[in-house]
């Protein structure tokens, strides 16, 4: 048996677009979710998992399930609906609801203010985060969600991966058809959540000082291809500037001296005001929350610059490729990697010396229940089986890894992918194209993650 640690999290994740619904109830505003384009016959966010009328029976599962934390999302569009940042009653009600039914069930809610769905509004009154004005909007939205849920809600997450929230021009609102001035795009507009990230912590320290606080990462685990030395290399400055680049300014509040030397070597350094270094030394986050499905390999940059693959990836330094070493499915097309989880936060905790929690990690499956009505994933219960068993080790070695939240609760609706790419611990009964009633069924993973929590450990 391998077991945990008293007081252990075991939790479990969803963002607000994925599984809410209710898009243009309860006086919610559009966000950049709202109004992307997906394929035809695929699956949006109108409905998605229908979690807004469902919340209640959710609840109840989740303290059926054992959770000890529901890792979830606010949606700034419910809270603020549009460019006057005026508080929605309704909207903030709503999350009182399904926070204090948490609460009633002894599960504690670790709360993401920003999960990608950017308010649209703010898109169209000043660019969103390409704009400063982001910054101090973003700290009015916080300094809301923090004097409102004082006292019950005591673990905030500020930005769900800010690597994929800066570069996915669908989700933040940038449409720059220029790579060039596009990566100049991205990395202003990294900047600027960095400075949003830091005005929060210094509110939440103001407002609710027993509270903590912290970013969430998609770790970037990068090993090079062979061990030629371009190649080891290349795999190091991948992960600088895909991973270590805003960790440090989350943490630390600068950019180590390689990034620096980078950026201004590419004229991709932000825009920057004198009174931002006080800003960003002036706070630092209290943990690290870690996302993780899959590493990476790097080699030795050979030809031009390739700017059709994800803008992080683009890069005169480095080529990202395949491992050939690693397990491939359908939806886990880069391969399945437990051992990486633990090298990346093992390198996370040897740089800042922080608490982690694993927010997300997970398997994405196409699941269709069997002829009893079944699912029977056991595919998942042994890939989060395997990457448990690397935080036991790291856990036994004295690293400080206080919580596990697999990604996701129930079968949330994916960007592009809708329904099609699963990875719930509860099968949400809909098709691409009907919603039906959203029914849920609990997976074999549900009853195993079940025992699990009441064991402490497997």
């Amino acid at each position: 048996m391998k077991k945990f640690t008293d007081h252990f999290l075991w939790g479990a994740s969803t963002s607000a677009f994925q599984v809410e619904g209710g898009y243009n109830e309860g006086g919610r505003g559009l966000a950049t979710t709202d109004v992307q384009k997906v394929p035809e016959g695929t699956a949006d966010t109108k409905v998605a998992a229908d979690h807004y009328h469902h919340w209640k029976e959710d609840v109840a599962l989740m303290a059926e399930l054992g959770l000890k934390a529901y890792r979830m999302s606010f949606s700034w569009s419910r809270i603020m609906p549009d460019e006057t940042l005026k508080p929605n009653e309704e909207g903030l009600a709503f999350y009182d609801r399904l926070i204090d039914a948490l609460l009633e069930n002894n599960i504690e809610p670790l709360v993401t203010l920003y999960h990608f769905e950017c308010p649209q509004a703010l898109v169209e009154a000043f660019g969103g985060w390409k704009s400063r004005k982001m910054v101090d909007a973003y700290a009015a939205y916080a300094e809301v969600c923090f004097r409102h849920f004082k006292g019950r809600v005591k673990t905030w997450v500020t930005v769900n991966e800010q690597l994929i929230a800066t570069a996915a021009g669908n989700l933040n609102g940038n449409h720059e058809k220029d790579p060039v001035q596009n990566l100049r795009n991205i990395y202003q507009m990294s900047y600027h959540v960095s400075l949003a990230e830091h005005k929060a912590f210094a509110l939440l320290r103001e407002i609710d000082p027993s509270a903590k606080i912290g970013p969430v990462c998609a770790i970037q685990v990068v090993y090079p291809l062979t061990s030629k030395a371009q190649d080891v290399s290349a795999a190091w400055q991948a992960e600088e500037l895909m991973e270590f680049y805003m960790l440090d300014m989350s943490v630390r509040g600068a950019y180590s001296p390689f990034v620096t030397s980078y950026l201004k070597n590419h004229d991709l350094y932000p825009v920057t005001e004198k009174e931002d270094e006080e800003v960003l030394k002036g706070s630092t986050c209290d943990f690290i929350g870690v996302n993780y499905y899959f590493s990476v390999c790097a080699k030795e940059k050979t030809g031009p610059i390739n700017y059709n693959q994800p803008p992080f990836w683009v890069s005169d330094l480095y080529d990202i490729c395949a491992n050939p070493y690693l397990e491939k499915t359908e939806w886990m097309d880069m391969g399945i990697d437990p051992d990486g989880l633990r090298t990346g936060m093992e390198k996370i905790y040897q740089r800042y010396q922080l608490p982690m929690i694993v927010t997300e990690n997970g398997m994405a499956v196409s699941e269709t229940p069997d002829e009893n009505g079944e699912i029977n994933d056991t595919y998942r219960i042994e890939y989060i089986q395997a990457h448990l068993s690397q935080i036991h080790k790291m856990i036994e070695e004295g690293v400080p890894v206080f919580g596990y939240c697999p990604w996701s609760f129930v079968d949330v609706v994916s960007s592009h992918q809708g329904f099609a790419k699963r990875y719930g611990l509860v099968y949400i009964d809909r098709t691409e194209t009907d919603p039906k009633e959203c029914a849920r069924i609990k997976k074999k993973s549900f009853s195993w993650y079940q025992t699990v929590i009441r064991n402490n450990g497997f």
